[in-house]
């Protein structure tokens, strides 16, 4: 695959941030320690980010037109930001308090190179459009008047469509999480 200069291509980059969390997986499950109120509270966390992210696949038509609707409304960037509250939620349910300090840098750093390259390729695609929306609606802390809707433009498509979700390949998000919480689980089961 050829690059252009000064890009980083997307798959790269997921590929990237999904073999931290493998790499990750290990050294977390063997610290985690089982307090039952922090193994709710962070699955309750994590189930709010996955609700999060599934709203917002399915309500993206990617690479054919500028999400605006459902939550890209009120934050450019909900996918990530739901997948903050997941990996926020296992933070919790690891039931240790140096997780917190040590997932939240990791994350931005991750993300940071994420969210500078989609928006690169979509001020590319987009042009003015992209300008515009990016000025009115903040990148991953929501805002809560909805924005982005340019009035020249028709309006943009609904909100949640459950083929989007299917077609969008969001369900993998789902069963990653299922399996880590089951691991996590097995882990605190047999081990306290």
């Amino acid at each position: 695959m050829l690059v252009q200069p000064g890009k980083i291509p997307r798959p790269t980059l997921r590929t990237q941030r999904l073999k931290y969390v493998r790499f990750l997986a290990i050294p977390f499950l063997y610290f985690s320690q089982f307090a039952p109120r922090l193994f709710v509270a962070g699955t309750l966390i994590s189930a709010l980010g996955l609700l999060l992210r599934a709203f917002a696949a399915g309500s993206i038509h990617k690479d054919q037109e500028l999400a605006r609707g459902g939550p890209y409304g009120f934050v450019r960037h909900p996918l990530y930001a739901g997948t903050f509250f997941v990996g926020l939620g296992f933070s919790v349910a690891g039931g240790r308090w140096w997780f917190l300090p040590v997932f939240v840098p990791l994350f931005l750093l991750l993300y940071q190179r994420t969210v500078a390259a989609e928006s690169l390729e979509l001020e590319e695609r987009f042009g003015n459009e992209y300008r515009r929306y990016r000025s009115e609606v903040p990148a991953v802390v929501p805002r809560l008047r909805k924005g982005g809707v340019d009035r020249a433009k028709p309006a943009p498509r609904p909100g949640f469509r459950s083929w989007l979700y299917w077609r969008n390949k969001e369900w993998q998000a789902a069963i990653g999480v299922l399996v880590g919480y089951g691991m996590l689980w097995v882990r605190v089961s047999l081990f306290g």
